[in-house]
């Protein structure tokens, strides 16, 4: 730590100087008091084993190493296990096996490098106690000055410069902790497509019927009264034996009907619903949760992940919360049979708003 050159006490007495000088010309508001108590100061200082014993100093140099040497081993072991056991389809003790492997690796990875720096921190850096003022903010030129020396007694104290080993033990720590994340994250699609072609698409196709989640079964627009919601798939999905998760998560819909009097839309939108049925992907443009909670009297529609709130009345558009655009709208139309049907996929990507879009 950085060393001060008062003491305590004469940090106190200075204090209480600048308060009765501050406070000379006050009106009578400020409040001085007199019997305050007397500051103790500092206890003596107890050295440690290391500060007194080389050889102390030397295992617990070779102890924060070794955390942070171990830190790397897991990183690079939650990658391994990623690929040395990988997820089969619809097999969940492959699913069990790969979770517990890459997460005893990324547990490793962090504890590691939170031990190994607790570690140092309390055997190996200065155990000096001492006390800062805390001063305005833009201080003169040798206050900057003194800032710089602060750093360089820290540095100086810590031994970061001077220990390699750890520094290097550390940094490269570091460097591998985040690799674990990226190969996962990339995982999350198929290794042999564009995951930003993937969730371009969905399974909604012209004439493709909105059915009911879970069941399967079409909707006919008589069937959706005025106040009313439907949790929609579009057909076919439930039939689907590979990525039928993946498919539902992004053409996940909210089916609503209100007064068509009350839908406030655009001009290149009007033929977009039909008779005040409205259709609107689930998933939030906040973080991807389903927006599931629907009041028929605002026609509003809330995500429960972090309240985000859209207006279906006025193409879904965010009324509050920290969602950034409207959730996008699925054309619908009606089929000769009185059922409800796509006019075509989205216009645009569902899910959040980080997903780079055209």
């Amino acid at each position: 730590m950085a060393q001060d050159d008062h003491s305590g006490t004469e940090l106190a007495a200075a204090d209480s100087s600048h308060a009765e000088h501050d406070f000379a010309g006050s009106t009578g508001t400020a409040v001085i008091p007199h019997d305050a108590f007397e500051n103790p100061g500092f206890e003596p200082h107890r050295p440690r084993v290391t500060d007194e014993d080389t050889g102390r100093e030397k295992r617990a140099q070779r102890t924060v190493y070794t955390l942070f040497y171990l830190s790397i081993l897991g990183s690079v072991w939650a990658i391994a296990a990623y690929m040395l056991f990988p997820i089969e389809s619809n097999d969940v003790g492959a699913v069990r096996l790969n979770n517990m492997f890459i997460g005893l690796g990324a547990t490793l990875a962090l504890l590691g490098i939170g031990f190994g720096a607790v570690h140092w921190a309390k055997s190996l850096m200065t155990s000096d106690e001492a006390i800062d003022i805390r001063h305005p903010i833009g201080g003169s030129e040798a206050t900057q000055q003194g800032a710089v020396e602060v750093f360089r007694v820290a540095d100086e104290e810590s031994g970061f410069s001077r220990r390699t080993v750890i520094r290097n033990s550390l940094i490269g720590a570091l460097l591998v902790f985040p690799l674990p994340a990226v190969v996962l994250f990339r995982g999350l699609a198929p290794q042999d497509q564009i995951p930003v072609e993937l969730l371009s698409h969905t399974m909604w196709a012209k004439g493709t019927r909105l059915t009911l989640d879970p069941s399967g079964a079409p909707i006919r627009a008589a069937d959706v009264t005025i106040g009313s919601a439907f949790h929609v798939i579009p057909e076919g999905l439930v039939d689907l034996e590979h990525g039928r998760l993946e498919e539902k998560a992004k053409a996940a819909v909210l089916l609503m009907r209100l007064d068509p009097s009350e839908l406030n839309q655009a001009p290149d939108r009007e033929s977009w619903s039909y008779d005040g049925i409205v259709a609107y992907s689930k998933i939030c443009t906040h973080v991807g949760c389903p927006v599931a909670l629907y009041e028929q009297h605002t026609h509003h529609l809330l995500c429960p992940c972090h309240q985000s709130q859209f207006d279906v009345a006025n193409h879904c558009e965010v009324i509050f919360g920290p969602a950034k655009r409207p959730l996008p709208q699925l054309p619908i139309a009606v089929d000769d049979e009185g059922y409800l049907i796509a006019q075509s996929d989205f216009t645009e990507p569902v899910g959040p708003s980080f997903w780079e879009r055209h």
